[in-house]
């Protein structure tokens, strides 16, 4: 593990909350508790936003399935590509997932770039999942590495569009501006980029707070301006308990309020039954891979492809079937139990 004295690094701009403000705004929320949202019949980000197929009945069903749990907070990727082909309608698209996410009293931390997955996204019809591939069809945001002067003021162009026509919006709980900066062998390349988003970011001064979450300890100048720059501190961890409650241990050094967006890969011991208890203990927001198993195929693991395309005998990720019964029903027994006290 990254020797944390590695990652602390000065106080972000002057529109970096303090970490009294930060602590004050977290206090005042229930316990966060949540997953990543992506609803079944979409395989990936521009499925569940270009107008073609943006499903309101579905996303209304399965955050309905949410609710009945007690989660009050919902995950959800963007894409710059969806805004480019249609930026006022894709603005209307993410006002009507906020109005059903509402409905449902959940609140929405909306991501915008990620450098998970396919680096060649298109508009347009997207792929048919891969038989048994996880994430066979998810895509990144923007794609390859930024360097392109013109791609940089589109990006910002989208960045500034949305975070200005939504930064009153209380439905909205939080920005999370990029995730997993420096994957897919991008590393220091994805800097320029992150910092960036940030500049973008408190340049228009959000109500809700904005983050971007460490995930990989080895990454110490990329985690060096997440840790400066985020208002509230985020972070991934799909280990078994001891060892998450240790990371959960070093970001508290920061005096910030800490909110896990990632957790729970059954197979790497990462399960509801372990984890979400000490999370609620240690009092760190809970947001897991996976809601409903669908076209993101989020089922499956990560390195471990089942090419027929059967069910595999232990879920990777993902809560319930389509048909809304639970894959375990003892995991969702004590999500509501949890989130009920």
């Amino acid at each position: 593990m990254l020797a944390f004295s590695h990652v602390m690094a000065q106080e972000g701009g002057d529109k970096r909350w303090s970490a009294e403000k930060a602590n004050t705004w977290y206090a005042a929320h229930k316990w966060i508790s949540g997953a990543n949202f992506t609803p079944s019949t979409a395989i990936n980000q521009l499925e569940m936003w270009q107008a073609d197929t943006f499903d309101s009945t579905t996303i209304d069903r399965e955050l309905g399935w949410a609710e009945n749990i007690g989660f009050n907070t919902m995950r959800v990727f963007l894409h710059s590509l969806a805004w480019k082909q249609d930026a006022k309608g894709f603005k209307q698209r993410v006002n009507e997932y906020l109005t059903i996410a509402d409905k449902h009293h959940i609140q929405t931390l909306f991501v915008f770039f990620d450098d998970c997955w396919d680096a060649h996204p298109r508009p347009g019809k997207q792929p048919d999942p891969k038989p048994g591939i996880h994430n066979s069809g998810w895509v990144q945001d923007p794609g390859g590495v930024v360097t392109d002067p013109a791609e940089f003021a589109f990006l910002k162009l989208y960045v500034d569009d949305v975070l200005t026509t939504f930064k009153h919006d209380k439905r909205i709980l939080m920005w999370d501006l990029y995730n997993e900066p420096g994957n897919r062998d991008k590393k220091d390349a994805s800097t320029e980029l992150l910092v960036k988003v940030f500049e973008w970011a408190h340049a228009i001064d959000p109500d809700q707070p904005v983050t971007v979450g460490m995930w990989n300890w080895s990454f110490e100048n990329l985690n060096k301006i997440q840790a400066a720059n985020s208002d509230i501190l985020t972070y991934h961890n799909y280990s078994e308990v001891n060892d998450h409650l240790h990371v959960v241990q070093l970001l508290k050094i920061y005096n910030r309020p800490l909110i896990c967006t990632e957790y729970m890969a059954r197979p790497r011991n990462s399960t509801f039954e372990t984890i979400i208890p000490m999370l609620k203990k240690e009092n760190v927001g809970a947001i897991n891979w996976g809601f409903v198993s669908g076209k993101t195929n989020t089922i499956y693991a990560w390195s471990t492809p089942i090419p027929d395309g059967s069910e595999p005998k232990l879920w990777f990720h993902d809560i319930f079937r389509k048909n809304g019964e639970p894959y375990k029903q003892e995991e969702v027994d004590l999500i509501k139990k949890l989130n009920a006290n």
